[in-house]
This record gives C-alpha cells, sequence and structure tokens, in this order.
C-alpha cells in the first residue's frame, strides 16, 4: 500500500463521522477508505464479494486504532439479494450516515458488439448502474441533511472507452448522469452529489483487462507521462466529502486523470 494521501488535510477533518465506501477492498476504493481513517472517519467498507485477506490493501499494515474505527461487509451488489444483504448490514452498524462513496464496479471483461447479448447487458449494468441507484435509493434515509454522495465515473464515460468496453462505458455515463440529476434533487436537503472520474489508474482494474505494452503506450502519451495510481485519486474523493472543503460544490464530475483527456 503506497503513502496515505491524509497528512495533505487537517488531521481531524472527518472526525466522528460516518462514512460508506462501496468496492473498498483494493484499488481506489481501499486508498478512499484509509485515507478517512486517518482524519477520524468511522468508515463502513463494502469488501466486494467476499472478505479481504489480511494484506489487501484495505487491511495492510492498517493500525488497530483505525481497524477499531472500520466495519467490513462483503456483498455481491451485482445482485438484487446482495444489496439488500448489504444495506440491512449498513443499516445495523450505522444508524446515520454522513457521507458515501459508490465505487463499486468493473468492467466484468471486454465484450465486443458482435457478443453482446441480454446477459452481458444484465452482467455489466447491474454492478455499475443499477447498484449505485439502489444503495443510494436504500441510503438516503439515514444520510444526515448536509451529508455528500461522491460516485466513481469513468474517463470511458466521456471518450467511450477502448474496444470491448461499450457498456461499461455507457454504465458510467449513466452514472455521470445520475448524480447530475440527483445533485439537484437533493439540494434542498444540503446533500451534495459529485463524482470522480478517474483515468487510467495503476490497479488490478487495469491489469486484468490490458496488456503492460498497452498500458505503457497509454502513459507515454498522458502529457504527466505515467499512469495514476490509487493514492492520486483519493484525495479528489476526501475533498468532495468534506463540507469544510467543497461545501458549494454539487452536480460536479472531478476529472483525475494526469491529462489524458487533453492528449
Amino acid at each position: 500500500m503506497a503513502a496515505s494521501v491524509a497528512p495533505a488535510f487537517a488531521p481531524d477533518l472527518f472526525l466522528g463521522r460516518r462514512i460508506v465506501v462501496t468496492g473498498a477492498a483494493r484499488g481506489i476504493g481501499a486508498a478512499v477508505a484509509r485515507g478517512l481513517l486517518d482524519l477520524g472517519a468511522e468508515v463502513c467498507a463494502h469488501a466486494g464479494r467476499v472478505m479481504p485477506a489480511a494484506d489487501d490493501d484495505l487491511f495492510a499494515d492498517l493500525p488497530e486504532a483505525q481497524r477499531a474505527r472500520l466495519q467490513v461487509v462483503a456483498a455481491d451488489l451485482s445482485t438484487l439479494d446482495g444489496v439488500e444483504t448489504f444495506l440491512a448490514a449498513v443499516i445495523e452498524r450505522m444508524p446515520a450516515i454522513d457521507g458515501l462513496v459508490n465505487n463499486a464496479g468493473t468492467m466484468i471483461g471486454r465484450i465486443p458488439a458482435t457478443e453482446t447479448d441480454a446477459a452481458a447487458y444484465a452482467r455489466v449494468v447491474d454492478l455499475n448502474a443499477r447498484s449505485v441507484v439502489l444503495v443510494t435509493h436504500g441510503l438516503l434515509p439515514l444520510l444526515t441533511d448536509g451529508a455528500s454522495i461522491v460516485n466513481t465515473t469513468s474517463i470511458s464515460a466521456r471518450t467511450g472507452g477502448s474496444p470491448g468496453s461499450s457498456l461499461y462505458s455507457a454504465a458510467k455515463a449513466f452514472v455521470a448522469t445520475y448524480t447530475r440529476s440527483l445533485a439537484k434533487e437533493l439540494g434542498p436537503r444540503r446533500i451534495r452529489v459529485n463524482a470522480v472520474s478517474p483515468g487510467t489508474i495503476d490497479t488490478a482494474f487495469h491489469e486484468r483487462y490490458s496488456s503492460r505494452e498497452k498500458l505503457a503506450a497509454t502513459a507515454k502519451a498522458i502529457p504527466l507521462e505515467r499512469l495514476g495510481t490509487p493514492q492520486d485519486c483519493a484525495g479528489a474523493y476526501l475533498y468532495l466529502l468534506a463540507n469544510e472543503l467543497s461545501g458549494y460544490v454539487t452536480g460536479q464530475s472531478l476529472e483525475v486523470n494526469g491529462g489524458q483527456l487533453l492528449a
């Protein structure tokens, strides 16, 4: 696990605040959860379908004092039963929520247009779009007035992604539009809704779906000449979750891509 992003923020920025993070076992979600713990938050982390191992990003070398403020729930958010399991666990553990990060999602696989059928559509969209809507809907009654929701979209929501990612890219574009619409609807409760849109981040996600050669070529074309890291992204989520820093920001998508959209 790379160094935390938290020292750049006030050490008690999230002290006493309760925040839910989905997709938090590894990568960006784990970096966000650990940054929140560094800053005093109580975190309920969705860790995928199974509990993470001790050496996964979420748990690796986690101080005991922070582990005491972390609760972990395993559930398959691509299924209705899994969403219900997760919601029930969160409701049992947290009577109120000050922040929600909808980060769970993946491309599932590269699915060419010639192989796109109802089953493929359901697999990709259920996890990347439907779960965001259902988790948000299920936790809205627990969200405090003035809470913050941050959704994870993707650079591919704007570019369309690379071949075989049309369903994933479209699902992330749905999340981006859902973010803007929800920001309007929840504004009267002072609940802010924003998104973080990562570019190509050096995580298991891209290792799974792209060759090292392709990733190296992508890095060379980015103005900063490198791929991003989970820690590069985590600060954007912390910023959007903190009313003290982004209290007048809502309905926005913060691009974190090293200038990749300029290439």
